[in-house]
């Protein structure tokens, strides 16, 4: 089972450096995927948990988990058949309704999600394979609209499952609306989303785009970070996935999403300053 203090061989740590190079350069590298086992899975998630140790040593602090790949609209796009899961950085979150520097980004897309934010650890051995809808609803603090910025340091997206898994599941960057709200009686895969691009509607989509609810993509995630060692904690967030297709970001972007129930959420893009 892979971990952070999981010793990388010699093409896992050599897609690390070159990860972590695109990032530090903002240059984008070729696919990864080369690197490693085909289809090794197990060893793409031994690079980004090698990632992420070296930003917390550095010291960003964990505050969630990111979903990908649940929207059967995504994973067309990007040309992969299953879910992966990220790590959320305290260096990723930029408040609601703030500009945002695009400089932060390489490739960024954007789409707009639920995020879950946990009120108590899912980690208890007896849940095991049995986390789902209900454990996931129980153990839930709060949801709120959100926007996750999509990003890859993989050029031209030119992307695998390995590729993305490796690079923390082509996380980039999220704001989180103003207003959680308790799950309660909410129909999480009815709510309907629309993003607009100022005042041109640029996605549309509803729960039920992440992987039928998105509940049972924060359960999926939960059994998998469990499988991994890396189990869900109280108060982390998990974006849970595109409730619509992504769209790409350009300078001067405006971007509002509603979804109904949660309300909305929105952020700007700016040049770098200088």
């Amino acid at each position: 089972m892979p971990s952070a203090s999981r010793t990388l061989d010699t093409g896992a740590a050599e897609a690390l450096r070159q990860l972590t190079e695109a990032r530090a350069r903002r240059r984008p590298v070729p696919p990864v995927r080369g690197l490693l086992p085909e289809g090794d899975i197990d060893a793409a998630y031994a690079v980004q948990a090698a990632w992420a140790e070296d930003c917390t040593a550095a010291g960003a602090r964990v505050v969630g988990r990111k979903i990908g790949l649940t929207s059967a609209a995504v994973r067309a796009q990007l040309g992969v058949d299953q879910p992966d899961f990220g790590v959320l950085l305290d260096t990723m979150e930029s408040p609601d309704g703030a500009s945002v520097d695009i400089a932060r980004t390489l490739q960024p897309r954007i789409e707009a999600e639920i995020a879950f934010v946990l009120a108590r650890d899912l980690t208890a051995a007896a849940l095991g394979e049995a986390i789902g809808e209900a454990e996931i609803a129980a153990a839930t603090a709060f949801v709120v609209a959100a926007l996750e910025v999509v990003d890859s340091r993989i050029a031209d997206w030119d992307i695998g499952i390995v590729d993305t898994v490796a690079d923390n599941a082509s996380s980039g960057l999220f704001v989180l609306g103003a207003h959680g709200q308790e799950i309660g009686d909410l129909d999480l895969a009815g709510c309907a989303m629309t993003m607009w691009r100022g005042p041109q509607v640029v996605s549309q989509g509803s729960g039920s785009a992440c992987m039928g609810n998105p509940l049972t993509a924060v359960a999926w995630l939960a059994r998998t970070a469990f499988h991994y060692g890396r189990p869900l904690r109280a108060g982390e967030i998990v974006l849970s996935g595109a409730l619509g297709p992504m769209v790409p970001v350009a300078p001067g972007d405006e971007f509002r999403a509603h979804i109904s129930g949660l309300g909305e959420v929105s952020a700007t893009f700016t040049e770098a300053q200088t």
